[in-house]
């Protein structure tokens, strides 16, 4: 805990520059990130970053352990689905982070791989060691992972010539039909900046495909494939034609009262979206190498129950 006492020459500043100044070794940045989760007090209260102070005010700001400069090996439960000298392909469970970054610096796939993996490519930098791509935190399934420098270089380039064949399960809300094409740019929100949108100023361009269609009266499960790589891109692609995915929270697909045959769809904890198929030309001798991931338990009883309701009701669910 750090305190400060607010001298006459800060007299009627705010917070966040009053402890910016007389904290040497945190930027402003940092102080207000501090100040948001909670940290500081003005006497005996919480304050805000824009809270104005008065002379002999008495401030305290608790600065937690600084976190450690490089990701450490945790004896995680990971699926790997293949290993061999170049690479390893990991069947990510839903709920874990990709690798270390502001307030993930343990529990994330990096630091699992470090246990269970030796030499990965340094490539990535000292936080990211050999990750090519990335799964958002509540999607599950395929990954590869390069083992060293020259099999990250060249699967990154396959990744960047999009010759890496990704495809994707996911449980969309209404009736979407195979063969749609969504071919709009995304980037960041501009009023709510942790969001991916259609209507970024600074938006690159991102093309989604269906292939695949199961109708079950008021979703569909769907079959997708993307030609880019862009974060969130399938959830904000599948919303913003008015499919959002079942049960991701951020781009509207949790319904809190669904009808009674799509009760079931009220167990999910997360975003219904898996990446189930993964094929590419191995690193080292350029043979195509194919790799499939069931669904996790916890999609297929959804499914499952939802399948066993649309045929309680006579459905007819594909297209």
């Amino acid at each position: 805990m750090v305190r400060v006492q607010v001298t006459a020459e800060f007299d009627g500043q705010r917070l966040d520059h009053v402890l910016a100044a007389q904290i040497a070794d945190h930027t402003r940045s940092q102080i207000q990130r501090l100040i948001k989760r909670g940290m500081a007090q003005l006497g005996s209260k919480v304050c805000h970053a824009s809270t104005l102070v008065r002379e002999g005010d008495l401030l305290a700001l608790e600065i937690p352990p600084p976190e450690p400069a490089t990701p450490q090996p945790e004896a995680l439960p990971v699926t790997i689905v293949y290993d061999d000298g170049d690479i390893v392909v990991v069947d990510k469970p839903a709920g874990m982070v990709v690798h270390p970054a502001a307030g993930h610096s343990q529990g994330t796939l990096v630091n699992a791989l470090l246990h269970h993996v030796k030499n990965l490519s340094g490539v990535g930098g000292e936080r990211r060691p050999g990750i090519v791509h990335r799964l958002d935190r509540g999607t599950s399934g395929l990954m590869v992972v390069a083992k060293h420098d020259r099999s990250h270089v060249e699967l990154a380039r396959q990744f960047h010539d999009r010759h890496v064949d990704k495809r994707y399960l996911a449980l969309v809300w209404g009736v979407v039909q195979t063969g749609q094409r969504i071919d709009l740019p995304l980037g960041r929100d501009p009023v709510e900046r942790k969001k991916i949108s259609t209507h970024s100023r600074r938006a690159r361009n991102a093309v989604t495909r269906i292939t695949s269609a199961e109708h079950l009266q008021g979703v569909s499960l769907v079959g997708v494939t993307i030609a880019t790589g862009r974060t969130h891109q399938i959830r904000v692609h599948l919303s913003a034609i008015g499919h959002p995915v079942v049960g991701d929270a951020v781009y509207g697909g949790r319904h809190r009262h669904p009808p009674p045959h799509l009760r079931a769809v009220q167990c999910l904890e997360r975003p219904f979206l898996h990446a189930a198929h993964l094929s590419f030309r191995h690193p080292a001798d350029g043979r195509v190498v194919t790799f499939n991931a069931e669904l996790p338990l916890d999609l297929q009883h959804v499914l499952d129950e939802l399948r066993a309701t649309g045929k309680d009701r006579g459905a007819h669910p594909r297209s």
